[in-house]
């Protein structure tokens, strides 16, 4: 997800660099696949190593929901103009493909110069959805109307931009899937629309999250309106298009949507992390700590080992086992005998203990 951000792609950017530094003659024949639709083919032959063929697919930026295939030519002209040494456009792309370059690795320099090089090769996707974008907001001011102009990137995921006199308004609807993502997604644009339209990100583009659709978007299609987490508005001046900023507010117009979901996705892991702790803190650490007693008290128990004294009686001679049974008896009837009660223990023998008299004939009685 992180990859989306990035102007230059991870993979290819990595493919580039192991034909660059190869101290050997390599053949290679990769295919990429990136984020689902993006595309890549890298050839490089061990005949010609210094010459690499690089095949692009990708989903254009387009009005309404006409799909286009061809690149148009001032996309074209922005990708030769990289580096136009190195970077060569063919005709006839690859079938399958909308555009082949031709790379020439013997005029890129070794060192960290060759690392910059690459990275911006690697990067010619970004420049043709940038390219297209900029065309789209320059041909706009043609129309002479602030009508909404429907850009298209993902079928499921269009933006509207409305080109006024003093700002570029940028309308995204939102809509998710699962109602635990709806409300993780409004807290966020509340959150940002707070923090956005601050003191401190003065200098930012002012942002307005609305429930309903904003009015720009009056007259548009029912199903372009219809939405389960409101829209989110940017309003874009000059100031943000301006030089090197125009490539950056370009990149962040087209990474909204990935940003969101990547907030979203990334919210619910914490929620569920945080979820799964306290439940292991409540119910599962008592109940292991439960069976933890239960196999303690099933363990068997140690033989005690015996008292130290007995041990020496035992190892001791008899005449020393005589003499300290005697001393122990002694102790034990000076105990007994300290104390002594004359009185209660007489009529106790007295009253209880006296014995029947018996006398000593006995005689029978005859029975008739």
């Amino acid at each position: 997800m992180m990859a989306c951000f990035e102007r230059a792609s991870p993979a290819l950017m990595e493919i580039l660099l192991k034909i660059h530094r190869a101290e050997r003659p390599v053949e290679i024949d990769y295919h990429v696949h990136e984020f689902g639709s993006v595309h890549y083919h890298v050839q490089c032959s061990a005949s010609d190593p210094h010459c690499a063929y690089l095949s692009i697919s990708t989903p254009l930026l387009s009005r309404g929901l006409t799909f286009s295939s061809q690149l148009p030519e001032h996309i074209l002209e922005t990708v030769n103009g990289i580096f136009p040494r190195i970077i060569e456009t063919i005709e006839l792309s690859e079938e399958g493909y909308q555009l082949t370059l031709k790379l020439d690795f013997s005029r890129i320099p070794h060192g960290k110069a060759s690392t910059k090089i690459i990275t911006e090769i690697s990067s010619v996707r970004a420049v043709i959805l940038s390219s297209h974008l900029k065309e789209i907001l320059t041909k706009a001011d043609s129309n002479g109307m602030y009508k909404p102009i429907k850009l298209v990137y993902h079928p499921s995921e269009p933006f509207f931009l409305i080109k006024q006199q003093a700002k570029i308004t940028a309308v995204f609807p939102m809509r998710f899937k699962e109602n635990e993502d709806v409300v993780i997604a409004t807290a966020f644009f509340q959150e940002l629309t707070d923090v956005g339209n601050s003191e401190k990100c003065r200098k930012a583009p002012r942002c307005i999250w609305s429930p309903i659709p904003p009015p720009e978007l009056r007259g548009e299609s029912i199903e372009d309106l219809c939405t389960n987490c409101g829209f989110v508005t940017f309003d874009i001046t000059s100031r943000h298009v301006e030089g090197k900023k125009l490539d950056k507010t370009v990149w962040n117009l087209l990474n909204f949507y990935t940003f969101v979901k990547y907030y979203v996705k990334s919210t619910r892991g914490f929620i569920q992390r945080r979820m799964r702790l306290r439940l292991e803190k409540l119910m599962i650490q008592p109940l292991h700590d439960v069976v933890d007693v239960d196999q303690e008290d099933r363990r068997p128990e140690k033989k005690a080992k015996g008292c130290k004294r007995v041990k020496k009686w035992i190892t001791a001679s008899k005449s020393k086992i005589v003499r300290k049974r005697q001393k122990l008896m002694n102790k034990i009837k000076r105990i007994r005998f300290r104390i002594k009660i004359h009185s209660f223990v007489g009529r106790f023998r007295r009253r209880w203990l006296k014995m029947p008299k018996f006398s000593r004939v006995t005689r029978y009685m005859k029975l008739e």
